[in-house]
């Protein structure tokens, strides 16, 4: 299992950032990859796995408890801030890595691989329309409120009409929740496109990867632990006490061990928050990712 997936990630991700370090890319060319994954590889998967998965009563009842971790760590984090009350600015970067996780771009590549089913693949993309949309709407009320935005929920309401993810989820369920079947050359069109996500967005982490100014690595791996092991282990314990079925706890598990968000660093860019700390985070998470993930697969297989 650790092989068929630790193989492909590492594989893709040490050929992207060869193609900077040999010149066969240059700086920049990662937001091409970037783009078409935002723009066209995820709104593809995403919409047509909604669009074909029932919405019944237990898969809406999935989605809102895929949220329970998430929202069970904020409650601790916030809890902690106001007993020992640590660094504002250090707050909200714990309050980001814990709600904007890598599900799209990571966890449904490292679900494909390491359970290649379509089931798996649905589970992983109602993760994402479920963690992935709540955590993108906290980032951007976190990083307001860090920088003093009087008009947050405006620029939160804007960003989310045009964010293309967002879209596409609201497309796939209207088009379950109506009943509607797309065509079959359209299905089979977004299919073919969202089969190209797991292998581009793993290259495009390479290509990303390279060239960034890191330090603070020891602090930056302290901190991914929030994604990398707290919030797996809150899933689990959220899983076993909901009597959640086996395939479906190994796919929140998973999805909540992805690393912090590449687009993270986009943010942090332009939001001018903590750029060198998230970068690290970013590689140190989306390096350990690959091993903390299949530890996780073991731990699930063999003792839970």
């Amino acid at each position: 299992m650790a092989a068929r997936t630790i193989t492909p990630i590492f594989s893709l991700m040490t050929l992207g950032y060869l193609s900077r370090l040999r010149g066969a890319l240059r700086e920049g060319d990662e937001r091409v990859f970037s783009s078409y994954l935002y723009y066209f590889g995820l709104p593809a998967l995403i919409t047509v796995d909604l669009a074909e998965t029932a919405l019944t009563r237990e898969a809406v009842g999935l989605m809102a408890l895929n949220l329970a971790p998430m929202a069970l760590v904020l409650v601790a984090l916030t809890s902690a801030h106001l007993v020992f009350r640590f660094e504002g600015e250090t707050f909200y970067l714990l309050v980001i890595v814990a709600s904007f996780g890598s599900l799209g771009f990571y966890g449904l590549p490292f679900v494909s691989f390491a359970l290649p089913s379509i089931e798996a693949e649905r589970l992983a993309t109602l993760s994402v329309a479920s963690i992935n949309s709540v955590g993108f709407i906290f980032t951007v009320l976190v990083l307001e409120a860090y920088t003093g935005g009087a008009s947050a929920h405006r620029k939160v309401a804007s960003s989310l009409a045009r964010n293309p993810l967002i879209l596409s989820i609201l497309a796939g369920i209207g088009l379950s929740a109506a009943g509607v079947s797309l065509p079959v050359p359209i299905a089979s069109s977004l299919h073919m496109i969202g089969a190209s996500t797991s292998p581009v967005a793993i290259f495009m982490l390479g290509v990303f990867l390279y060239g960034r100014d890191y330090s603070s690595l020891r602090a930056a791996a302290a901190i991914s632990a929030i994604r990398l092991v707290l919030l797996p282990a809150v899933a689990v314990a959220v899983c076993q006490l909901f009597g959640v079925s086996e395939l479906r706890r190994t796919v929140m598990v998973l999805m909540y061990g992805t690393p912090l968000a590449v687009s993270m660093i986009v943010f942090s860019e332009r939001y001018g928050f903590r750029e060198k700390t998230v970068s690290s985070v970013i590689l140190v998470s989306s390096l350990a990712a690959g091993v903390t993930m299949n530890l996780w697969l073991m731990l699930l297989e063999i003792v839970l």
